[in-house]
C-alpha cells in the first residue's frame, strides 16, 4: 500500500510568500499615506478652536483680528499637538497651522512625518454680509494629504 504524503510543497510555499510580498508592497505605502493624512487632520482640528474665536471676534467687533491674543487664544506655540508645532491667528484672521517642531515646548510637533515637517496649512476667513466661510489651502502640503475640505 502506498502512503500519501500530506503537507505543502516548496513551490506552494514560495507562491504564498510571493502573494504576501505583493500585498505588502501595495498596502504599506497606502497605510503610510493614511497616517500622514491623519497627522494633517490634527492641524485642522486644532484650527477649529481658532476659527470659532475668529468668528466670535468678527461677530462682536465687525472686523478681523490680527493676533492670537486679540481673540483670547493662547500664544501660537501653546496651541500644539503631537504633529503640530503652532497655530497662529494673523492679519485679517488668517489661521496658520505649522507642522513639526516650531520652537515651542519640547516634544510638540515632534512626531510629525518628515513629509509634512515645516509645512503649513492656511485657513482664511471670507466674509459675506456678516457671515463667515473658510477657505483652506496649502502650498507646501501635498494635496493627497490634505483633508477633503481643503482639496
Amino acid at each position: 500500500m502506498k502512503s500519501m504524503q500530506k503537507g505543502f510543497t516548496l513551490i506552494e510555499l514560495m507562491i504564498v510568500v510571493a502573494i504576501i510580498a505583493i500585498l505588502a508592497a501595495i498596502a504599506i505605502p497606502a497605510y503610510q499615506d493614511y497616517l500622514i493624512r491623519t497627522q494633517v487632520s490634527e492641524g485642522a482640528v486644532l484650527a477649529d478652536g481658532a476659527k470659532t474665536a475668529v468668528a466670535e471676534f468678527f461677530s462682536n467687533t465687525g472686523r478681523m483680528p490680527a493676533a492670537n491674543q486679540s481673540v483670547g487664544l493662547a500664544t501660537p506655540h501653546s496651541i500644539t499637538g503631537s504633529y503640530v508645532g503652532s497655530v497662529t491667528v494673523g492679519t485679517n484672521g488668517l489661521i496658520t497651522v505649522k507642522y513639526g517642531t516650531d520652537g515651542g515646548a519640547a516634544g510638540t510637533g515632534a512626531k510629525a512625518n518628515s513629509k509634512i515637517v515645516g509645512n503649513t496649512l492656511l485657513l482664511s476667513a471670507q466674509t459675506n454680509t456678516g457671515s463667515i466661510s473658510w477657505a483652506c489651502k496649502s502650498a507646501s502640503v501635498d494635496k493627497k494629504y490634505l483633508p477633503t475640505s481643503c482639496r
